[in-house]
């Protein structure tokens, strides 16, 4: 009996099992690489989906407010229509904080509109949404430029005004009025004249220096007086940013009438001169 054929039929039965062996491990192989491959997908656009806002934010910001490509040129988008206001994005765990200290973020020649990282998302994507926060915005626009034209007829002095874009479809408003009291205005008073005061004593102490340099080497100092003038004004510009009062409101005619309010509150307790108090006269106030 020949072992011929049984050895063959063995060798090609061991071959046919390594084929069968080595396609399964290949098909193994790919469809545990298409697997990975999806994984890391899947893994990458969840990462995506949670950090995702990789839109770049311009302009004024409080916090650190983060917007999506599509948020972001919305919101370029939405201050080029409104570019007589000065938009300030806000952070949403800034919110409240900007609330605080709404007036410290008034411009003297804009309205000042404080709005959240949120709000402009859902702007971004959703029309109704969009559409009815920017009529707030522009109902705003429209009625503060005609409350400041009022006030300024009257000679009440606003420094600034502004609004934060609040939940639910309304909003906050702001004015920011220089206190205009006697008390103020002599603290005022003081406190330029100490600043006055300080910068003669540093003028001195420069023009002393000065002196002593052109002893020294001959050079002449022309600048001094120049950049006492620029200081001095800043420092008075200070001075009068730090006697502001901010008044807030939930519409734009409560805040005309708080305004007035404060207004004739003012007016009360100014200090009278002796001679007004004797003749029984008293300030008017146009408004």
């Amino acid at each position: 009996m020949s072992l011929i054929p049984d050895y063959a039929n063995a060798v090609g039965s061991a071959m046919s099992y390594n084929r069968k062996a080595a396609d399964t491990k290949g098909k193994e192989k790919t469809d545990g690489n298409a697997s990975s491959e999806k994984t890391g997908k899947a893994n990458k656009a969840d990462k995506t989906d949670r950090t995702g806002k990789t839109g770049t934010v311009t302009g004024r910001t409080i916090g650190n407010p983060k917007l999506s490509e599509k948020a972001a040129k919305y919101y370029e988008e939405l201050k080029r229509k409104y570019s007589n206001m000065d938009f300030i994005l806000v952070s949403e765990d800034q919110k409240e904080k900007a609330r605080a200290q709404a007036g410290s973020y008034a411009n003297a020649s804009k309205m000042v509109v404080l709005i959240d990282e949120d709000k402009i998302e859902r702007m971004a994507e959703d029309e109704n949404y969009r559409r009815q926060y920017e009529a707030i915005i522009a109902n705003a626009g429209s009625g503060i430029a005609q409350m400041k034209s009022s006030l300024e007829a009257s000679g009440t002095k606003v420094k600034g005004y502004g609004m934060q874009v609040n939940d639910g479809g309304t909003a906050t408003y702001f004015a920011v009025l220089q206190k205009s009291s006697d008390a103020q205005k002599e603290r005022i008073e003081k406190k330029r004249e100490k600043a006055a005061e300080e910068k003669k004593a540093e003028a001195r102490r420069a023009q002393k220096e000065a002196q002593e340099k052109r002893i020294r080497d001959g050079k002449n100092q022309r600048d001094e007086h120049a950049t006492e003038r620029v200081n001095k004004t800043d420092e008075a510009s200070e001075a009068d940013w730090e006697n502001t009062v901010t008044i807030t409101a939930s519409s734009i005619g409560e805040l005309l009438k708080k305004i007035s309010d404060y207004q004739q509150n003012e007016r009360m307790n100014t200090v009278q001169t002796k001679e007004e108090r004797l003749v029984g006269g008293h300030i008017d106030y146009k408004g």
